[in-house]
Formats: structure tokens, C-alpha cells, sequence
């Protein structure tokens, strides 16, 4: 692996950054829905969507918790998509470390029955993925969280391990809770459409160091009754109906080249909603060609000549066909 070219060096500490947000979380739990509990092992679990109702508020500041709270997060009103009126917009002045070092779900945690990918600031502070060697980025803090696309609460093992890996005490570790098809869930996860971004353009080798800036946006999802429906339609938001603004420094060339290859209508497996590519592959995520994670549509500018270039297109159709509409 080379040496990251990234400057780190005025890097925040993204759990110090959200330890107040979380808090915020936790003392208006009731206003927002959400359950709070303290495990046997002194851990605090969020739940946002299993027992608890949760909702669209819950999801979007557990979103901004995820980025590492250098992220911003809003739910407006949009007439981009005639059925579908509500969209999802994301900001970062820091996209590769609020995006790819706190919000991607990277690291896998599992015992027995139990699996969930973690994301959200807690990895900063365990470094147990390849990435953080490459960003050359570690996290230093006495209290830490993570989000988990998850309906179950996490065995004792599992907070054991994060705990061991984070070199945080139990006590200290929050864990949120967000099922896919709850509302909270829907909006964290469609709340990655930037990070989606930045995960492919990491994916394409484009450098890390010439992302400048970011922004995105995605229509809001109808919660699914199903979890395969429901995750379908939540990637679907970002696959038909992402929008990606990314703001590069390097040649106008360089620029024009990653709005070429970074919409999700690049890859060989665009056309069809997911839950219909997922199931084809028998739902094996790894036969899923890598390069469909992204927005539908991209405007990449090159900040050194002032030019912008677009790729992709958003697809109202496909976005009908996913969420369910019907005249």
C-alpha cells in the first residue's frame, strides 16, 4: 500500500466531534422516538427502528453522527421527481474523512447468528480496515459510536471486541440501531449518496488528495414492509435518483474522465432495481459488479480552470418501477 498524500495533519477527531451529538440524541430520545438502554456491560445501545418508532428526524441527525459530525444533512422539499417529493441533501467541506473515514460501513462485526456492518466514527479509533492505512489516518478519544444497519441488539462478544479494538470502555461506547426499513434507517442509509461517491471514486483510483469539496442529493424512499424491498429501494435512491457534485483539483482531463466513469450507469449490472440484481445473485453481494455503488448522475468541477463536467442521468422510471408507484 503507498504512503497516503493526504494532508492529515489538520484532521479533527471525528468521535470528539460527534460525542455532543450524541448526547443531543440521547436527552431528547423521547421527542425523537427512540429508546435508550444501558447493556449489562455499561454500553448504551440507540435503538431507531426495532421497538422504538423512530422517524425521519431520528435518521437525520443519526446521519450527521455517521459523517463524523463534519457532514450536514437535510430533508426538503424537491420537484425533481414528480411522485416523489421529498429529497435528501448532504454537504461535507471534509468528503474524504467524513465520508470514507467515519460514514462507510466498513467494518464487519459478527458472533455466531449475529452480523452487522459497523459504521460511523468508532472505526477511526479501532484502524481495523485496510483503508485507514491508506488515508494515514488514526483517531484518538475516550468515548466512541457506531451505527448498525441492524434489527438486533449486539452480543456481549461483539461489544467486547469493539471495545478491545477501540481501546474505549465499554461504558463509553454508544451503539445506534437503524433497520433498513424503518424511517431512521431509510434516511441514514440514503444519506450515503455522497459517500457512495467518494467510495467509487476511491474505487476508480481517482486520488484521494484532489478531492476538494462535496455535495449530493437523493429522493426519499416509501419504507418497505420487506428487507429486501427495502434495500432495494434505498440503493435504488442513489443508483436512479443520486445527484453528486464533486469538486476536484488536477487537470480539466482528469476531471472530465471521473464524470465519464463514476454515475452507476457505468457498470455492466445498470438497468434493473436492485432487490431484482440482488436476488439474480442470489443475493451475494460480492457478485454485484462494485462499480453500481454510485449516484446516478455526476457533476465533477475542476477548481483550478473553473470548468464542470456531467455523466450519468437521473431515471424517474426505474425510480417509479422501485418504490412502488402506481397511478
Amino acid at each position: 500500500m503507498s504512503e497516503s498524500k493526504l494532508d492529515v495533519s489538520f484532521w479533527p477527531s471525528v468521535n470528539q466531534l460527534t460525542n455532543p451529538l450524541v448526547k443531543h440524541l440521547v436527552d431528547n430520545a423521547k421527542v425523537l422516538r427512540l429508546l435508550v438502554e444501558k447493556l449489562p456491560s455499561g454500553a448504551t445501545v440507540i435503538d431507531a427502528g426495532i421497538k422504538a418508532e423512530g422517524g425521519l428526524e431520528a435518521g437525520r441527525l443519526i446521519a450527521e453522527i455517521c459523517m463524523g459530525g463534519l457532514g450536514h444533512v437535510n430533508l426538503h422539499s424537491s420537484s425533481t421527481f414528480p411522485h416523489w417529493p421529498w429529497t435528501l441533501s448532504v454537504h461535507s467541506n471534509n468528503p474524504v474523512l467524513s465520508c470514507l473515514g467515519s460514514q462507510y460501513a466498513g467494518w464487519s462485526l459478527s458472533h455466531e447468528k449475529f452480523f452487522s456492518l459497523g459504521s460511523g466514527p468508532g472505526r477511526a479509533l479501532a484502524g481495523r480496515e485496510e483503508l485507514y492505512k491508506e488515508l494515514g489516518y488514526k483517531d484518538s478519544a475516550d468515548a466512541a459510536v457506531l451505527v448498525l444497519e441492524s434489527d438486533k441488539v449486539p452480543p456481549q462478544e461483539v461489544i467486547e471486541k469493539v471495545a478491545r479494538d477501540t481501546g474505549v470502555k465499554a461504558e463509553n461506547l454508544t451503539f445506534i440501531l437503524t433497520p433498513t426499513r424503518s424511517l431512521a434507517g431509510t434516511v441514514q442509509i440514503v444519506a450515503r449518496v455522497l459517500e457512495v461517491a467518494l467510495h467509487k471514486i476511491h474505487t476508480l483510483h481517482f486520488p484521494l488528495e484532489h478531492v476538494v469539496d462535496g455535495a449530493a442529493s437523493a429522493p426519499l424512499p416509501p419504507p418497505a414492509p420487506d428487507f429486501l424491498i427495502g434495500m432495494g429501494r434505498t440503493n435504488d435512491a442513489i443508483l436512479f435518483g443520486g445527484h453528486a457534485h464533486i469538486f476536484v483539483k488536477g487537470s480539466d482531463e482528469a476531471a472530465a474522465k471521473l464524470a465519464q466513469e463514476l454515475p452507476s450507469s457505468a457498470s455492466r449490472d445498470y438497468g434493473r432495481p436492485f432487490a431484482e440484481v440482488f436476488k439474480a445473485v442470489n443475493m451475494d453481494f460480492y457478485k454485484i459488479d462494485p462499480l453500481l455503488f454510485s449516484p446516478a448522475a455526476v457533476t465533477v468541477t475542476a477548481v483550478e480552470s473553473g470548468k464542470s463536467f456531467t455523466g450519468g442521468k437521473l431515471d424517474a422510471a426505474l425510480l417509479d418501477q422501485s418504490f412502488g408507484y402506481s397511478a
